[in-house]
């Protein structure tokens, strides 16, 4: 028999049914690191831009600008553009970090709450942002992840997520808190709100994607059946 198939037997005749996958942590990890890989080459693309051909903010004016609609765009390359290498690298390590660790509960959690939050902080930077400002940067989804894996076991109902959201919690919360304030020159605290607001909206959505135990436990036991 196929070692990923069970059998049950249903009134005297078997009935092979593939066994229950796990989660698909591994294409998730790869489809994370070609994300954060994406994000080099388009600012390795920026720097040759403004030292060679110009104009002078390279590809970094095609980010959000608010309340225009030629800025509208700029809601699908915000993540992608960054003022500098450290900019970058910053981003680079938290989004490595905790989009590992949502990862690990596979790929669909790691796809919904990306982009939830990239659409969310575009949105938000475009409507709350400042007239002739230029918004860039991952931030936004960083945000996003850090609420998610902070909340999401108060919608799980998860010892292990708990316990991690606290850890994150307590590492990411402060500076996560300051990021929020309007009160910092030179940071889209409007893209982090927007992020923050799609993390846990992500973690949300864990709720409501969850069978009620005891739909799944009778379904077990209908498909089990009699045995004979």
């Amino acid at each position: 028999m196929n070692p990923d198939q069970r059998t049950f037997r249903t009134g005297g005749a078997k009935t092979a049914r593939p066994a229950p996958q796990g989660p698909r942590r591994w294409p998730a990890l790869v489809l994370l690191f070609a994300f954060v890989a994406l994000m080099w080459v388009v600012e390795a693309a920026d720097q040759v831009i403004q030292s060679t051909i110009g104009p002078p903010q390279g590809l970094d004016g095609y980010g959000v600008r608010p309340l225009s609609t030629d800025g509208l765009p700029g809601i699908i390359f915000q993540p992608f553009l960054h003022g500098d290498w450290a900019h970058l690298i910053g981003n680079s390590i938290a989004l490595l970090v905790l989009g590992s660790i949502i990862a690990m509960s596979g790929i669909r959690p790691l796809i919904s709450v990306t982009l939830i939050s990239w659409l969310a902080s575009g949105v938000v930077s475009w409507v709350l942002g400042g007239t002739g400002t230029v918004h860039i940067g991952a931030s936004g989804i960083v945000f996003g992840y850090v609420f998610y894996v902070i909340v999401r076991g108060l919608f799980s109902r998860r010892f292990l997520h708990l316990v991690i959201g606290l850890v994150i919690g307590f590492y990411y919360g402060f500076e996560a808190l300051a990021g929020l304030s309007p009160m910092l020159d030179g940071v889209s605290w409007q893209g982090h709100l927007g992020g923050a607001i799609g993390g846990v909206l992500s973690a949300y959505g864990l709720k409501r994607d969850r069978k009620p135990e005891g739909a799944t436990t009778g379904q077990a036991r209908w498909n089990a059946g009699p045995t004979r």
